[in-house]
């Protein structure tokens, strides 16, 4: 109610001296202290000079610098700076399904040695609490995937390749014995070329190891256009070939897409 309010006083004005001589209402000050989304769906419709002022960029490089979006690079500087601000204020896990809450929805199954993967409650608590649910694996080698369309998850391609946002990876990983662990994740060109991988390797969990959760975080940065594809694989197996579920622990898998500087340590 207090918006609509807002809006309908500012309809008032519009046309009148007071908006017309007064900078707040000029500069597009007043925008500043409006919800983003209301500025792009209600302000800029109501008249020609709000639409200029709604998708004036140094309107939105403002509102960046205010809510502490600040670019990674200098020299990487976007064409839009609206749709940089909304890429930074919706950043999300672009992994589906990362706890295995919907068993295995939107998972590839690539391999599914001994008795299969499956879903279970976590036998060591997590850090964190809301995970419920975690993959695991049997005696032989389990592996999973998933392909992220950056374009189809509203990433443009210009803003790809000038901004070049940090792809930022993480996957948590217990062993119940001795187990292996494996991952590997790679950008992908529009024709699914490679163009920049993170495979670390086999990692091998000794008994004593037992339970404990361990994250695997990995950042890419300046890997250059052409970027269209995410493709993330992990699994791994027992290493004792007990029939059952002893092998590998995984949950709480993300990918998120970070095009300002993180507040965080990666």
């Amino acid at each position: 109610m207090q918006f609509k309010m807002l809006i309908y006083l500012l309809y008032i004005l519009r046309n009148s001296m007071f908006y017309i001589t007064t900078p707040f209402f000029r500069n597009g000050e007043i925008f500043l202290n409006l919800p983003a989304h209301k500025v792009v769906c209600v302000c800029r419709l109501v008249c020609h000079h709000w639409k200029d002022v709604a998708d004036n960029e140094s309107l939105w490089r403002q509102r960046c610098r205010r809510e502490g979006y600040n670019l990674h690079e200098s020299s990487k500087v976007p064409s839009d700076w609206r749709f940089f601000y909304f890429m930074c204020k919706k950043r999300r896990n672009l992994i589906k399904n990362p706890r295995g809450e919907d068993e295995f929805k939107d998972w590839t199954i690539v391999r599914n040695g001994g008795d299969g993967w499956r879903v279970e409650k976590p036998i060591a608590l997590h850090p964190n609490a809301e995970v419920q649910t975690n993959f695991v694996t049997s005696f032989r080698m389990c592996t999973k995937s998933q392909l992220i369309d950056l374009v189809n998850e509203g990433y443009s391609q210009a803003f790809m390749d000038e901004v070049q946002p940090h792809i930022k990876v993480s996957d948590w990983y217990a062993p119940r014995c001795n187990c292996e662990y494996n991952m590997s994740v790679k950008l992908l060109h529009s024709n699914k070329r490679i163009i920049e991988e993170f495979t670390p390797g086999t990692i091998h969990l000794p008994e004593q190891e037992n339970r404990r959760w361990k994250q695997m975080i990995h950042v890419f940065k300046d890997y250059g256009p052409g970027v269209r594809y995410v493709y993330f694989e992990h699994g791994g197996k027992d290493s004792v070939f007990w029939a059952g579920w002893y092998g590998i622990r995984l949950t709480e898998t993300s990918i998120e897409l970070c095009p300002a500087l993180d507040k965080q340590n990666y």
